[in-house]
């Protein structure tokens, strides 16, 4: 609604996410079919769209942080600086507006890459605000 979409689209939309059932196919076998309550609808071309809408905030992250960026593509968020320390505080930052919208990172799909120069020296090790480290 802040985004001035119109009623009638954000009712559409309410009612063909809320709820649906979905099933999965691998190797030629279907899954039995099972209800999906929330998020976005898995293949479909709206969904990335609807995500990064939905991440929106994060983005904007970006304005507020010399020297460091964030990407954000389908369920895909890359933050990008040029010091671990900065680092650290932009992925404070995320999680700050991830929790925000009952979001959180996954430490099992996560990790840091450290390019350049300095690339072999070891640093400390990268966590989210749980204390959980990134690979």
């Amino acid at each position: 609604m802040k985004r001035r979409v119109p009623n009638e689209l954000l009712i559409v939309l309410e009612k063909w996410l809320s709820s649906f059932d979905a099933c999965v196919e691998w190797n030629d076998v279907w899954s039995i079919c099972f209800e999906v309550n929330f998020g976005v609808r898995q293949g479909s071309v709206l969904s990335p769209y609807l995500f990064n809408k939905y991440l929106d905030d994060v983005a904007k992250l970006n304005n507020y942080y010399k020297r460091s960026f964030i990407i954000i593509y389908a369920d895909d968020i890359i933050l990008i600086t040029v010091t671990v320390s900065a680092l650290e505080s932009l992925l404070r930052a995320c999680e700050s507006e991830l929790q925000f919208l009952d979001m959180s990172i996954n430490v099992k799909k996560s990790s840091c890459i450290r390019i350049g120069h300095r690339r072999n020296v070891t640093c400390a090790s990268t966590t989210t605000c749980h204390g959980q480290p990134l690979h």
